[in-house]
């Protein structure tokens, strides 16, 4: 076996890495609601969103792995020494916060090691700008279009079930959640591992006679998807307790409608091509649902620690995407 076909292996394994470590890491956005509302224990919970985060693939088309792939840097610059420090500056970023129990944004870390290592071969001009705004604006509307969608329901429901007996609209609203978490499990694993699909596909294509048309093959696809769905199944516990109770505390009405704006919001920016991070969707919703009751039942300072990460994710990955990008040049050249 030649050192080419080695070092293409080992990076598809470091990327796979990375999509474990995603389903890991993102577990929580998934389950924290029903764990939050006791509507499901958490081993069933992560079972649950892994199965639907598996088979998101059948769900939505590949426009996320596209942008991710040939939408945030350009592909002409992609080597094995690029691929390398994009996705240690995820994966060390992810762990630190992993590890603090801080809910920061995956796609946003993969995003930002990928500039960063990107910038560091060949400087701003590979940057593709259209892609990166679109991801950017992304920080912000898409927590603000979860909160939105989450308050609207919660008000829609209140008002739809206002002369029903509570514990009627309790038992309605843990079967109801059921849906919600799965719909938002769905979303979550067709927005999150066509990143990884991304990367893979154009570290394929980096490789690829001239010519060769950008896809991704279907067994990027499927490996992919069993990778985060194998991540999801290890949950994320430390992360569960900041989404699911310290923001605010849910009942399971309030579930259902923080995961249905989520999962909304995740099809939407899906369908648009759009690589969202699931951690600032169902902050936003969660945040709304509690909002909803009255501003004192967000515990804000809460909220503003994990918006605090939000914006220093792509800073901190890229600096950490750039060093591996010169550690990986001892090696990969």
């Amino acid at each position: 076996m030649d050192a080419a076909l080695l070092i293409l292996i080992f990076l598809i394994g470091v990327a796979l890495l990375f999509d474990f470590l995603n389903g890991l890491h993102d577990a929580a956005n998934s389950i924290a609601t029903i764990v939050a509302t006791r509507v499901l224990p958490p081993m069933y919970a992560v079972g649950w969103a892994a199965f639907f985060n598996f088979i998101a693939f059948l769900f939505f088309g590949l426009h996320v792995a596209d942008t991710i792939g040939k939408g945030i840097i350009d592909p002409a610059i992609i080597s094995d020494q690029v691929i390398f420090g994009a996705l240690m500056g995820a994966i060390s970023w992810n762990v630190i916060t992993w590890l603090a129990g801080i809910p920061s944004s995956s796609s946003h870390a993969l995003i930002g090691g990928l500039l960063g290592a990107g910038v560091a071969k060949a400087g701003t001009g590979a940057i593709v700008v259209a892609g990166v705004t679109k991801t950017v604006s992304a920080i912000f509307l898409s927590p603000a279009v979860g909160f939105s969608l989450a308050l609207v329901l919660v008000l829609i429901v209140s008002w739809t079930f206002v002369k029903v007996n509570p514990s009627t609209a309790d038992r309605v609203f843990r079967r109801a959640q059921f849906v919600s978490a799965s719909a938002y499990s769905l979303g979550h694993g067709g927005n999150d591992a066509q990143k990884t699909m991304g990367i893979i596909a154009v570290l394929l294509f980096s490789r690829a006679p001239a010519g060769t048309e950008f896809g991704v093959p279907f067994w990027v696809v499927i490996t992919c998807q069993a990778a985060i769905a194998l991540g999801t199944l290890f949950g994320g516990w430390r992360i569960v307790h900041t989404m699911g109770s310290r923001i605010t505390r849910l009942s399971p009405q309030q579930g259902f409608c923080a995961e249905t704006g989520g999962a909304i919001t995740l099809f939407m920016a899906t369908g648009m091509g759009i690589p969202v991070s699931t951690t600032h969707t169902i902050t936003g919703a969660i945040v709304g649902v509690g909002a909803a009751r009255r501003a004192s039942a967000v515990r804000w300072g809460v909220a503003r620690s994990i918006v605090t990460a939000w914006f220093i994710t792509m800073p901190a990955a890229a600096a950490i995407g750039a060093l591996f990008f010169w550690i990986g040049g001892a090696f990969l050249t």
